[in-house]
């Protein structure tokens, strides 16, 4: 395990050493696309689950396991910090005082307790560990979860993407390598669709946007529409796909297409939401699920500088959230959507058939740093699983008194990604042919089978 001693957490997300570069793999841009065998699309499917959604719930800069679902109200105020845990309505599951809606629900999702891996602690190591169970290296780019669905399920509906990623793409964290969100070797034609539009598309310009509709609640709506009409209006006069639409499978399905169009929902609903990009975005990431899109990936921020994340170093300038932060903006927001999301997905009977997913790159520091902030920190860290066969109610591994390491039942991230897929139906073992030609299975781990037996 990591020794909080040796290590004292990371605070920078910049300014990385060589030593720690290296350990995170030097990547080549572009890797090369590979004809693949259909034969490995046949592989691993389990009966009766083929038609899993998934959402991927990436929450970018690393919450601190303290402060949300793995209080320690008897360490020393240091480590515990400001705020107290609150009963749930399972009998023995406590999580943050500030998360009182999921509190009220915690008989519907699995909390995973003892995440950790012993790579850099930076913030590429875990997006990439944890949307694809592996570690880059050699120029070797491996797919995303929603890259492998693609490649082994295809559309679901003829015209609809299987992908997508809202509101848009990561960008920079500090270190210009992969962040785990492409098709890698799988292709191009696996890549994700951003139906919002990337960084710097005429169409739309949502990411960065921490709350876009604060001042205007309908101003994420116009967006949406203006993004599917721009969409529209270019294929049209083209007569085929925009230079930024290349590669990236924009036509929709007409049931994907009424996903997309804003009018669809109440203005209740999209309160209860949460009137902010990430609410916003796991209603469309729902509605897209509705519409056909096999698994949608929402990344709750765009990067970490100049922004309130998770990232809480409290360093007062490029890195500035604070635990404060927590308490009245980050955790709010992400107890209104979330329990939102499970609520309106059940309503609709899409549930048992949609796993949802939860979790940051890394947890944060045991210790507070002397700006009452918390560092990177991958000793150990909580991430969540509900719907789609997943037990809720239950908590599965254990910190020690802490929070800085795994006290029992270890699971590391190739162990996630193997439940994810085995959450989807496919099995972990099934191989991929690689670039140089050679058979590589998606992960070489066990799912976290209490999940799915309670």
């Amino acid at each position: 395990m990591l020794s909080f001693e040796a290590s004292k957490g990371v605070r920078q997300c910049n300014g990385l050493s060589r030593r720690d570069f290296l350990r995170v793999g030097a990547l080549t841009a572009g890797a090369a696309g590979f004809s693949l065998a259909d034969w490995s699309r046949l592989q691993g499917f389990e009966s009766g689950k083929t038609d899993v959604n998934c959402i991927l719930l990436f929450l970018v800069g690393g919450p601190s396991q303290l402060e949300t679902w793995d209080p320690k109200p008897e360490a020393r105020a240091n480590v515990r910090g400001p705020f107290r845990p609150i009963t749930t309505n399972v009998v023995g599951i406590q999580i943050s005082e500030n998360f009182p809606l999921m509190a009220q629900m915690a008989d519907r999702y699995a909390i995973v307790r003892s995440v950790h891996h012993r790579a850099a602690p930076i913030h590429e190591t875990g997006h990439q560990l944890m949307q694809t169970g592996r570690l880059f290296e050699g120029g070797r780019e491996f797919p995303h979860y929603g890259a492998v669905v693609s490649h082994l399920r295809g559309p679901r509906i003829a015209g609809t993407p299987p992908f997508a990623i809202l509101p848009g793409p990561i960008a920079s964290t500090g270190v210009s390598v992969s962040h785990g969100q492409s098709a890698g070797f799988l292709g191009k034609e696996h890549e994700p669709v951003f139906p919002l539009g990337e960084s710097g598309d005429p169409i739309v310009r949502l990411r960065g946007h921490f709350d876009l509709a604060r001042e205007n609640p309908h101003a994420l709506i116009r967006a949406m529409d203006q993004a599917q009409c721009s969409l529209e209006e270019s294929t049209e006069e083209n007569g085929q796909e925009s230079d930024i639409e290349h590669g990236l499978a924009t036509v929709f399905s007409p049931q994907a297409k009424k996903a997309l169009e804003g009018t669809a929902e109440s203005e209740s609903l999209r309160s209860q939401y949460g009137l902010n990009t990430f609410g916003q975005s796991c209603l469309l990431a729902r509605r897209l699920v509705e519409g056909g899109v096999r698994l949608v990936t929402v990344n709750m921020f765009d990067t970490v500088f100049n922004q309130i994340t998770w990232d809480c170093h409290a360093d007062g300038a490029s890195l500035p959230a604070t635990l404060e932060d927590y308490k009245e903006t980050l955790c709010p927001m992400f107890d209104r959507a979330y329990s939102t999301l499970l609520h309106d997905l059940g309503q609709r009977g899409l549930l048992d058939q949609t796993l949802v997913v939860a979790m940051g790159e890394f947890g944060r520091t045991p210790h507070l740093n002397p700006r009452g902030g918390r560092d990177h920190w991958p000793g150990v860290w909580s991430i969540l699983f509900a719907g789609a066969g997943v037990q809720g109610g239950q908590v599965i591994g254990s910190s020690d008194a802490m929070a800085a390491e795994p006290k029992d039942r270890p699971i590391s991230p190739q162990e996630v990604a193997a439940s994810i897929y085995h959450g989807l139906g496919i099995d972990p073992k099934t191989e991929l042919v690689g670039p140089d030609g050679q058979s590589i299975p998606l992960v070489n781990a066990e799912p976290i089978s209490e999940l799915f037996t309670g």
